[in-house]
Order: C-alpha cells, then sequence, then structure tokens
C-alpha cells in the first residue's frame, strides 16, 4: 500500500500547506484514502484555514489530525516553533467518526450504527477536557473487543476549549476525531513513549477526576519540588521548566517493582500552587499508581531504535501528545 508524508517549517502557513501537500502530490497523487495532519502551536490560529486547504487540495477520503506541542515527519521532530506535518496513504475503505460523551459517564455519541465493512483498526485524536477516554475503552471493549486504537490525546493547550482538533476540513474544539480503517488495512503498533521516570512510585490517596490533591498524602507539587531538590540535575530541572515533565501510570498494578514499558504516559495539563495539586489528560483513580517521568529526546531516540530493530512496514505514521 502506497504511503507518502511531508514536513515543512515555514512560518507563513499558505506557503507550508503548499509544501506538505506538494510533496504528498509528487509520490502518492491526490485523493487519498487517509491522511493525518498535525500543526504546532505557531499555526493555531489559522487552523480552519489551513484544514479547508489541505483537505481542499489533497482531497482525502478521510482526514484527522490537531494542535501538537510537537510534531514529527520525514525523520525530523519540531517543537517551540511553526511546523506542519502531513502523512497520508491508501489503506482501502475508511469511515471518518466525531465523538462525544455525554457528562463524563457517556453514552458515545457519533458511533455508525452500521458499518459497511469490518474495522482492523481505529486511528483517534482527542480533546483530555472533555473526551473520557476510559469511558471510550470500555464501551469500545463491549462493540468492538480487541479494535486496535491508536492515536492520543491532544497536546498543545492547557485550558478546556483551546484543543483543537481537525476533522475533514473543519476544526473541532470538543470530543475526539478518527477514523475507522478497513478489513484491507494491516496494522501494527510500536510506541516510544520517549520517557525515563524521575523519583519513586507514589500512590494516589486523594484524587478527584483528573484532578490529583495527594501522593501517599502529600501534595503532588510538594513531592515534585522535593525531588527537584535532593535528586534531579541541572538539566532535568531545565526539562521540567520546557515543559517535559509527564506521569506514567502503572499498567499493573499487581507488579511490586516497575521498569520499562510498565507505564503508560499522561500529560499535565496544569497545576495549582495554592493547593499542590495537578491536573492530569485523563481521570485517575485513588489508589492507583503514578510515577513523574520526563520527555527527554535521546530516551525517545533510543526507545524508537530499541522497538523498531525487528520492525518492517510498508508505510508509517508518528505523533506526539498528551
Amino acid at each position: 500500500m502506497p504511503f507518502a508524508s511531508a514536513l515543512s517549517e515555514h512560518p507563513i502557513a499558505t506557503t507550508a500547506v503548499g509544501e506538505v501537500v506538494g510533496h504528498v502530490f509528487d509520490h502518492l497523487g491526490h485523493a487519498p484514502d487517509v491522511a493525518v495532519l498535525f500543526v504546532t502551536p505557531p499555526h493555531a490560529g489559522t487552523l480552519d484555514k489551513i484544514a479547508d486547504a489541505v483537505n481542499g487540495l489533497l482531497r482525502p477520503r478521510a482526514m484527522i489530525g490537531c494542535v501538537a506541542e510537537s510534531v514529527v515527519g520525514t525523520g525530523r521532530e519540531v517543537e517551540h516553533r511553526p511546523a506542519m506535518s502531513l502523512w497520508a496513504g491508501n489503506v482501502g475503505p475508511v469511515l471518518p467518526l466525531e465523538l462525544e460523551a455525554v457528562g463524563n459517564t457517556g453514552p458515545i455519541m457519533g458511533w455508525p450504527d452500521d458499518l459497511s465493512f469490518d474495522p482492523s483498526a481505529l486511528l483517534l485524536v482527542g480533546d483530555p477536557f472533555s473526551f473520557p477516554l476510559a469511558l471510550f475503552f470500555e464501551w469500545l471493549g463491549t462493540t468492538y473487543p480487541g479494535l486496535p486504537v491508536i492515536g492520543g490525546m491532544a497536546s498543545g493547550a492547557r485550558t478546556p476549549g483551546e484543543v483543537r482538533l481537525i476533522i475533514e476540513g473543519r476544526v473541532r474544539t470538543n470530543g475526539a476525531v478518527g477514523i475507522l480503517l478497513g478489513p484491507r488495512a494491516h496494522v501494527s503498533t510500536v510506541v516510544s513513549q520517549g520517557c525515563r521516570p524521575i523519583g519513586f512510585p507514589w500512590m494516589v490517596t486523594q484524587a478527584d477526576g483528573n484532578v490529583v490533591y495527594q501522593l501517599a498524602g502529600k501534595p503532588p507539587l510538594e513531592r515534585l519540588e522535593a525531588l527537584a531538590q535532593g535528586q534531579l540535575t541541572q538539566a532535568d530541572v531545565a526539562l521540567v521548566n520546557r515543559g517535559g515533565l509527564v506521569v506514567g501510570r502503572v499498567i499493573d498494578e499487581h507488579r511490586t517493582s516497575f521498569g520499562r514499558g510498565d507505564f503508560r504516559i499522561v500529560g499535565i495539563m496544569g497545576a495549582d500552587r495554592r493547593t499542590g495539586a495537578i491536573a492530569l489528560g485523563e481521570a485517575v483513580e485513588t489508589g492507583s499508581t503514578v510515577q513523574f517521568h520526563l520527555r527527554d529526546a535521546e530516551a525517545a531516540d533510543d526507545d524508537l531504535r530499541h522497538l523498531l530493530t525487528s520492525a518492517a512496514a510498508g508505510g508509517a505514521g508518528g505523533a506526539g501528545g498528551a
């Protein structure tokens, strides 16, 4: 199955659109089955025009994307400056989705009542403030058990309403956008979390939704400050200050020790210095175990190279998010 990808660092959005769409045209042609578009925050102000232009020029059968803190493409990662990444391919039948939940307990709205094909995977990008991912996975597990879900929660925003999701040539500020892939698409996933643990695992002793108030009886910010003063190097502190701090949630609570692959990485959406609480990109339960991690470029590169050692594919796409 043919694929193409392009990345532009041009600061003018119209020029960047021309560069990425032109490159995909040259290598793939027009009207691909699927397209995924990511831009960094400097392009967020004109995202509606960007999405409309890419959709109108490329004419994919389905297109999703979002604003992200960093984007990856053609062997490069760009952060803290203008960038636009476009990935497209021909994978057979596809169906774009716009999903949303009614409150924090559901139901999930927007899933089609009848599908003309058996889906092989779901590409999904969600708003961490309005889309309850755990609820969605619980619902999906009973509806389509075993269906792979590839994607993540959009980064690039700190408060509700700031997230920008792309669906076709439009922009949404809530819910989730996705593409169901048909049976011709053979998908395997490789996840390079690009993070290394710092400090110790802590039990969540007080939480409300996605807000964590206590880790082992103390506010998370107090735990973090003690960690910065006693264990972190100056380089690590600089990474924290640049927004490289995330939280790893233990996947299997029955384990007594944790290492590589034992954590699911969740973004930190904000903090309250008055209470010492932190807000995560998804709801967290009291009694679960978490550990602070640092997002590190060197760790990401080493992790990805290790995972790709025995992998082969006709095409690949990547994304970074919260």
